[in-house]
């Protein structure tokens, strides 16, 4: 069986519209007349100049970069990655859907972790897939996704994708890259591991000489909406080979990502201290966050994201103090699958450590005690 869709595996589609930028490229020269893409490129755009300034209204008015140069190339620098090993799209969910359509057909299988980022299984089901879930790998300070459930799972099932959050959403746990190259050896050979890595930026390996590469079998996705702060733009990456992405290019929308979203991508990848500052601003708030509930008797499991997930005895417990917080005007997230409903997961940001923000669960915590 085939990895990807049987019907991409023939000349094209191709995008029929790769765009100004992609043409000049082609060229070698610049084309200032731009007469034929039909945008709105005589829009004054006054209200939104005055709102937002110049710069942005004149982004605002033309179609981005199809093929993302400038992010690509950034980043290919940075990670050391080649640039056909890029793919830029609308954010990791995007992409993540993007996967999907590219390797699993309607009634294909593909495998996850019960309570995992709800989102892959929202497109899954889309998709038309059968999707079987495995049970988390459940002990003292662990919560854990169980990769050889994973693989044994995808065997006896015929797979064709297997989804793997590293860290964790939303238990915050991660698996080196030794562990999960184990996963990917072990899965069946015309199946995918999808390695969703939102929260790469925030573990301790995270510039390690692997950080780039790509793998084969495994598309690795990445976003800039945690450690960058551009969720609202966005705009994420995957890394595969490049057959992988030739593939994946064949049914990506080719406008997905906003003149805007790469200008601000480039922006942050042209100063990688700011990013560097506020990942370690991060680590440092999800250290005290985690000592804090200890402190109180919680079991917090080790997090290697932007949060921390604190488990609970018992779902009706947690769903009591989800509720409690919100009518206090604070909203943490409890997973909605049943399997993780004991679980809470707060972001590490410092209006969590205001005094009084988590009242609830601190009495909570208290009571349990």
């Amino acid at each position: 069986m085939p990895r990807f869709a049987d019907h991409l595996y023939r000349d094209g589609p191709t995008n029929p519209f790769p765009g100004l930028r992609a043409l000049e490229r082609r060229l070698g020269r610049k084309i200032p007349h731009r007469l034929g893409s039909n945008e709105g490129l005589d829009m004054p755009h006054q209200a939104l100049g005055a709102r937002f300034g110049r710069e942005l209204a004149d982004l605002a008015r033309g179609y981005g970069d199809a093929e993302a140069m400038g992010v690509r190339t950034r980043l290919s620098e940075q990670l050391d990655t080649p640039l056909e090993s890029l793919l830029i799209d609308a954010g990791a969910d995007s992409l993540m859907a993007l996967a999907l359509r590219a390797t699993s057909p309607a009634g294909s299988c593909v495998i996850t972790s019960a309570g995992t980022y709800p989102t892959f299984g929202y497109f899954a089901a889309g998709q038309g897939c059968r999707i079987v879930e495995v049970d988390y790998h459940d002990a003292t300070r662990t919560l854990a996704p169980d990769l050889d459930a994973l693989a044994q799972a995808a065997h006896y099932e015929g797979a064709r994708l297997v989804y793997l959050a590293n860290p964790d959403n939303p238990s915050g746990h991660f698996h080196d890259d030794r562990a999960v190259r184990a996963l990917r050896d072990a899965l069946p050979k015309d199946c995918t591991l999808l390695l969703d890595e939102a929260y790469h930026d925030f573990r301790h390996d995270a510039a390690s000489p692997s950080a780039g590469e790509a793998w084969s079998r495994v598309i690795r996705l990445r976003t800039f909406s945690k450690a960058h702060g551009l969720a609202g733009l966005r705009i994420g990456y995957a890394i595969a080979e490049a057959h992988d992405i030739e593939m994946l290019n064949k049914v990506r929308i080719h406008y997905a990502v906003s003149s805007l979203a790469e200008a601000a991508a480039e922006t942050l990848l042209d100063h990688p201290q700011e990013t560097a500052e506020h990942v370690q601003a991060v680590i440092g708030r999800r250290q005290r966050l985690s000592q804090w509930l200890r402190d109180l008797g919680a079991d917090v499991p080790e997090s290697a994201t932007n949060f921390v997930a604190v488990r609970l005895p018992e779902a009706e417990l947690a769903k009591r103090v989800h509720g409690e917080l919100l009518e206090a005007g604070s909203l943490i997230h409890r997973p909605p699958h049943p399997a993780l409903g004991h679980v809470l997961r707060i972001s590490a940001v410092e209006d969590a450590l205001a005094p009084g923000r988590l009242d609830a669960l601190e009495r909570a915590l208290r009571s349990t005690d």
